[in-house]
């Protein structure tokens, strides 16, 4: 009887030693090749366009230490750039709280002129505009329609047609 010692079948062996040493290559070869800290965030690039002053005005950091004037001016600024410019609202600083005060025809205008007060950099708005009667009246017939054509679901019939 003879005594074999190895495997019965030493092709078998022998490929399975080639496979892991591809697989060994392989995985060597990637750990090399993929960096090992990440690769910087790219710059930003640089632009070319001017701003005007007003768009400067609104990129300026408005810091704690901002006089009531400079504020004023601020919101002055920003209502003057908007719709609401036609309705020439008062603007009052003491203290960094804002004092809006005035009349409008469009309900909207009260919040937009609360919202860029406060993106002026006021701490506190104070709004005291009062909207129209017809602006009321024409808030109160939106509403009592129903809901609004942005608010309808596609699909969906209209109550009314236009």
């Amino acid at each position: 009887m003879k005594i074999r010692s190895g495997p019965k079948h030493p092709e078998i062996a022998i490929a399975k030693i080639m496979i892991a040493h591809r697989f060994l290559t392989v995985f060597v070869l990637l750990a090399a090749w993929t960096p090992a800290s990440p690769a910087p965030p790219a710059a930003k690039p640089a632009t070319t366009a001017k701003k005007t002053s007003a768009a400067l005005a609104r990129t300026v950091a408005v810091t704690p230490a901002q006089s009531d004037a400079a504020l004023e001016k601020a919101i002055r600024a920003r209502f003057a750039e908007s719709k609401i410019a036609a309705d020439k609202f008062e603007v009052h600083v003491q203290g960094g709280r804002a004092t809006i005060t005035g009349n409008t025809d469009v309900l909207q205008h009260k919040g937009t002129a609360t919202r860029l007060a406060r993106a002026a950099g006021a701490g506190e708005v104070l709004n005291k505009i009062e909207p129209s009667d017809a602006a009321r009246e024409k808030a109160a017939a939106n509403l009592t329609k129903g809901r609004r054509r942005a608010q309808i679901k596609r699909g969906e019939a209209r109550s009314e047609t236009r």
